[in-house]
């Protein structure tokens, strides 16, 4: 089965959007399933030499790249639906690895824990690799010595060498982790490592994030033997990991872009497949922001969660304030990847708002550009900016730097008076799928237009 813009992989496209801003937009606008969840649980297909069947998958750039460094592996992938894969890496090869794409996807730092993984296997221990320095997004200083210290604590040696890692995986087994930080990215590879390590691992100070407990109810279908899934305390007994099939939770980070979107544009939205316990924290500031909403269709989200998911309704009036203060922390907080669309509403609301991303000091990049459109934005450091509301936006030429820059971008082009373009139409296609086609069908003049 092919699936649409597979033919355009890997390649960073020459498009941009135009966009004719200030119409009221109304209806439904569907949230698909989560980026951040979505590659970790690829890379854990590797850990298994059985069939693997993954669901609702977005259809973005992102997952693209990662599934053809896993066919670079020697995996055998094919669609079986819309958005379901079939895979099966029963011979894989790390020397024949896309070292190009790994490099390009910030992503592909999950290879090195599902390949230290797979040398847990029986047939497969004492196997060395190198991998090449994984890519992404420019944000600022992204080091990955959560990552090398953990895989150190499991026994595994790893070496630098010239925007490579040599990767000796021969001692792998289990061990006590303290990390450093917070990162989802660290925790969701060391877990992958340590899933089919001999022994015990225990991981403290761990990610709770959604997209590390969607990888964590995956792997417990695999047979992996996994405590205190949603805690900062993960307690992990290595097990021999099988087949198994699984549905991608919908993104968080979606869910926020769209309901920003409703409050900017002072419109009546509904967006659907919503999960309130993910985005706890950012509900409470949208409601201190002055939106209004309730959920409807409420269902039990699958996969063994017990949480509910839903259809959440904007509607007005819609009488933004602006909120004092919003900083981004670990899960249940304010997630660092839905700061830009909030502080994007922000710029509509009445009153200052202070916006602190402790994470990373390039991220704020965004606010160059909304000042360009007309926010009265002011950058007080590499992580704070002060924004002043409501200011209106005019339409002007851009460009996204990253994925949320862009989603941001957009956000404020479709409230802008005039025509924007935004240049650079790959980064957003890295996690939001087909948004310009979404987008259109609640109202929104937008397109994509091939320099």
């Amino acid at each position: 089965m092919k699936v649409k813009n597979m033919a355009n992989l890997g390649k960073d496209k020459a498009e941009k959007f135009l966009i004719q801003g200030g119409r009221i937009l109304s209806g439904e606008i569907e949230v698909r399933g989560a980026k951040n969840a979505a590659t970790p649980i690829l890379a854990a297909s590797l850990l298994t030499q059985e069939e693997c069947f993954i669901d609702n998958l977005p259809l973005i750039e992102d997952v693209f790249r990662m599934i053809e460094v896993l066919k670079s592996l020697g995996a055998e992938i094919r669609w079986i639906g819309p958005r379901c894969l079939k895979i099966r890496a029963k011979n894989v090869n790390p020397s024949k690895m896309n070292f190009d794409l790994v490099s390009r996807l910030r992503s592909s730092v999950l290879l090195m824990g599902a390949l230290i993984g797979r040398r847990g296997l029986p047939a497969q221990a004492g196997v060395s690799f190198k991998i090449a320095k994984p890519g992404g997004c420019q944000l600022g200083t992204r080091i990955l010595d959560p990552h090398l210290d953990g895989f150190s604590r499991l026994g595994v040696r790893i070496k630098k060498d010239d925007g490579f890692y040599e990767i000796d995986a021969k001692g792998l087994k289990g061990g006590e982790i303290v990390m450093s930080e917070f990162s989802v990215t660290a925790t969701e590879n060391l877990v992958l490592a340590a899933v089919s390590a001999p022994g015990r691992t225990v991981i403290k100070c761990a990610a709770a994030e959604p997209y590390v407990q969607d990888l964590c109810h995956f792997l417990k279908k695999m047979g992996a033997k996994i405590e205190g899934i949603g805690t900062h305390t993960l307690v992990i007994e290595g097990k021999k990991l099988r087949g198994a099939s699984h549905r991608i939770i919908p993104d968080p980070i979606e869910m926020g872009t769209f309901i920003s979107l409703a409050g900017a544009s002072k419109s009546e939205l509904t967006v659907k497949n919503v999960v309130p316990q993910f985005i706890e924290l950012e509900l409470l500031k949208f409601k201190e922001a002055g939106l209004n909403f309730k959920i409807l269709n409420k269902r039990v989200l699958p996969a063994g969660w017990g949480y509910q998911i839903g259809d959440l309704k904007v509607s007005g009036p819609f009488k933004i304030k602006a909120v004092k203060k919003v900083h981004n922390m670990p899960y249940p907080g304010f997630a660092a990847d839905s700061i830009p669309t909030f502080a994007l509403l922000m710029t509509q609301a009445k009153g200052v708002s202070l916006i602190h991303d402790w994470m990373y000091e390039a991220r704020l990049k965004y606010v160059d550009e909304l000042q360009r459109l007309g926010a009265n934005a002011f950058v007080c450091d590499p992580h704070r900016a002060l924004i002043t509301g409501p200011t209106a936006l005019e339409g002007k030429e851009i460009t996204s730097f990253d994925l949320r820059t862009g989603a941001t971008l957009i956000l404020a082009g479709l409230i802008a008076k005039g025509e924007t373009i935004i240049n650079n139409a790959y980064q957003v296609d890295r996690g939001y799928e087909r948004i310009e086609e979404r987008l259109q069908k609640i109202g929104a003049n937008i397109k994509r237009v091939s320099l």
